[in-house]
């Protein structure tokens, strides 16, 4: 009897070891942000503690979350979107230039964003799958005829007068006290969760993105759902691009560089959290609010504005080792 208690509890222990470990994994960006907080909290808690600092972090950076949803799409199934910041700039800055120059409405303005962030989705997906380029080489290429014409549509000047109700709908109108863009934000994340986690394509893109040649021979079109996953990246850009534009009331033709790290870090570390090594939706949202939670706290504590593009810079090179480490991992366990 004392000997089958004693296996019984043998093979009990490093059962709780590995709950434990894979919990740790799980959470553990969780149980950072939670203690950054608390740490930022203790140390400035008459500034970081306060609901306007809360509900500006919340929703002054709902628009990064987007693109950072935006990048884990292609991503997933192991493309680069690296033109996605720049067709942010360009549906705000044609926002600005329909609505605010030409005077028309932003039932106009706001189609035309969104059609030209599907077109830039299908011209990268056409390049990388028909000629068989990387998609790296090939959205720097896109991004930055984006960024020109986006210069060049807006005069290399700041567009400012977009009209009132798109204000209203981002950033003016808010629920409980936090403004309506950061549940854009949410309702994006939970729609990618389910498409990852409970449909036929996001269980493609999936096997897509660990092998194309074993998808292929599985009968899977890895093409064409790669190139479906640029047309959603580009479209989710348009749509961060036009709240951008609702954020500031105007369009700004150099802004685009201040997304496209922290969106790639954010990407990179949600993916050692919640679901290790994959990309994910809740932990790319974890990573955005992590991220900021770190910048806003340095700079209450007198830092200079710096200090951002190192702690971005920094957290990217650790979000991809680590997610490296973690899917390499999670690759062996299966």
């Amino acid at each position: 009897m004392k000997i089958a208690s004693t296996s019984l509890a043998a093979q009990i222990k490093p059962r709780v070891r590995l709950n434990i470990t894979a919990a740790i994994e799980r959470f553990g960006l969780v149980i950072a942000l939670i203690i950054l907080f608390a740490l930022f909290g203790i140390l400035l808690p008459d500034t970081f503690l306060s609901w306007g600092n809360i509900s500006g972090m919340l929703g002054s950076q709902a628009v990064l979350a987007i693109v950072a949803l935006a990048l884990i799409v292609p991503l997933t199934s192991n493309d680069f979107d690296m033109s996605i910041a720049n067709v942010l700039v360009l549906a705000s800055v044609i926002v600005a230039v329909m609505n605010a120059q030409m005077g028309l409405s932003l039932w106009l303005a706001v189609p035309a964003a969104l059609l030209m962030g599907l077109v830039v989705g299908l011209l990268n997906g056409f390049f990388i799958t028909y000629f068989r380029i990387h998609s790296l080489i090939v959205t720097i290429a896109t991004g930055t005829f984006v960024s020109g014409l986006a210069t060049w549509l807006s005069g290399s000047q700041t567009i400012s007068g977009v009209d009132f109700a798109l204000m209203d709908y981002v950033i003016v109108k808010r629920l409980f006290g936090v403004p309506l863009v950061f549940y854009y934000a949410i309702l994006l994340a939970l729609v990618l969760w389910y498409v990852f986690e409970h449909t036929a394509m996001g269980r493609r893109m999936l096997f897509v993105g660990r092998g194309r040649e074993v998808s292929r021979l599985s009968g899977i079109n890895a093409d064409r759902v790669r190139w479906g996953a640029l047309i959603v990246s580009g479209l989710l850009g348009s749509i961060a691009g036009i709240l951008y534009c609702g954020t500031q009331g105007a369009a700004d033709p150099s802004s685009g560089a201040s997304f496209q790290l922290p969106a790639f870090a954010a990407a990179f570390l949600g993916s050692t959290a919640i679901q290790p090594g994959r990309f994910n939706a809740w932990g790319t949202i974890v990573a955005v609010y992590f991220l900021v939670i770190g910048i806003t706290g340095l700079m209450f504590m007198g830092l200079s504005s710096f200090v951002q593009s190192l702690f971005y810079g920094g957290a990217l090179l650790v979000a991809v080792v680590l997610s490296q480490w973690v899917r390499g991992r999670a690759e062996q366990q299966f």
